[in-house]
């Protein structure tokens, strides 16, 4: 198949999830090209079935802001028309699901009827789709995909009740890339930040406050009071000038490292010893996944999709959102008993395996043929 993958490029998870299941399927011998405004931060190597469009916009006087929308619109007809695509897959429903169907109705005045799937991810539903301002496009938007994939069951159950649907919301879960996230022996590495055998607890977000990276602080504050630890805070945001503020306030900051956006997520996973994402909205959890992969038992909240993945008592633990005293008393009951916490080292792994990008690749595979097919009835104009 000749699949066009519409993403933003950034290291959030719809963008990574998009990048990932273009590279796979282009191991698999599809044809793949991806059109976004900037090369998407895992593109990162050559691959003979990977092609790359660069949607670029003009500036004028009359605009405050370039019209990001119609440019990527032009795009999308000008990849379809002249690469032959057989469907677009458009990752967040804003604005990408309102442009696919902008460029499917140019399309058709050609005679040519691209199908097009949408896959939600969860602020694009949960928060933003649901903004007055965009609720009525989104839901459009969606009706009018012919296919549309959600990455939980709680997702797509949170969409339905949000929406006015008459699409079905298949769910096809995230996934995870077991020859890149893996346990690897990096202790070489763990010695340089535990030079006397702490622990190492890790949090890995956009430091946005739906993540709750205060709480992180706090809890990591008691179980660094009971056990000798280290915590590893990956990424950057909105949120870290109050995390680093916080870390000066409970005198942690020898041990506390804000490490910042990273690209080998992976060899900072294989020497954690705990996860930890207190989201108070999450819909699925990616970020965990990726380190039940290197296995690394995982603390949660139980917002969103997150009791999905992460199951209580067996891969980790799962609290009430905010419940600081909790996640802590599970970190230390965990930490201490080296016995368990290797048992929940290999169901932490165990429970990624069933992710495995190997696993979910054929879901897609599958679900693009069923969407192909009934698009053979589809030529006419809605």
């Amino acid at each position: 198949m000749k699949i066009g993958i519409v993403c933003y490029p950034t290291f959030g998870g719809s963008g990574v999830v998009a990048t990932e299941l273009g590279l796979g399927l282009a191991e698999r011998g599809h044809e793949v090209h991806f059109i976004t405004y900037r090369r998407p931060a895992r593109l990162s190597h050559f691959h003979e079935n990977v092609f790359y469009h660069e949607v670029t916009g003009e500036d004028y006087p009359l605009f405050e802001y370039p019209p990001y929308d119609t440019a990527l619109t032009s795009k999308l007809v000008e990849v379809v028309k002249y690469h032959d695509l057989d469907l677009l897959h458009v990752h967040y429903a804003i604005p990408h699901a309102a442009v696919a169907y902008m460029a499917k109705k140019i399309l058709l005045t050609d005679g040519r009827y691209i199908p097009v799937i949408t896959t939600l991810h969860g602020t694009d539903i949960t928060l933003v789709g649901v903004s007055p301002a965009f609720k009525p496009v989104v839901e459009f938007s969606i009706n009018k995909s012919d296919g549309v994939t959600a990455v939980s069951k709680f997702l797509r159950d949170d969409t339905y009740k949000q929406f006015n649907l008459q699409n079905e919301i298949e769910v096809i879960y995230n996934f995870v890339d077991f020859s890149r996230f893996r346990k690897t022996n990096k202790d070489h590495f763990k010695k340089a930040i535990a030079p006397e055998g702490e622990k190492l607890l890790t949090h890995i977000s956009n430091f946005r406050k739906v993540k709750r990276v205060d709480d992180v602080i706090r809890m990591f504050h008691l179980v660094h009071e009971k056990i000798p630890s280290k915590l590893l805070l990956i990424g950057d945001g909105p949120e870290r000038r109050k995390a680093e503020d916080m870390c000066r306030e409970y005198n942690l900051c020898h041990d506390v490292r804000f490490l910042g956006k990273q690209d080998a997520v992976e060899e900072l996973l294989a020497i954690s010893d705990l996860f930890i994402i207190p989201s108070e909205n999450e819909s699925f959890g990616l970020a965990a996944l990726e380190a039940m992969a290197c296995e690394v038992p995982v603390i949660s909240s139980n917002a969103g999709g997150l009791p999905e993945l992460n199951l209580h008592g067996k891969t980790g633990f799962v609290t009430e959102i905010g419940d600081v005293q909790s996640m802590a008393d599970y970190a230390i009951s965990l930490l201490s008993n080296e016995e368990l916490h290797q048992e929940f080292r290999s169901n932490a792994y165990n429970r990624a395996k069933e992710f495995d990008i190997q696993v979910i690749l054929p879901k897609y595979e599958s679900y693009y043929k069923t969407v192909l097919e009934r698009s053979v009835y589809k030529h006419t104009v809605d």
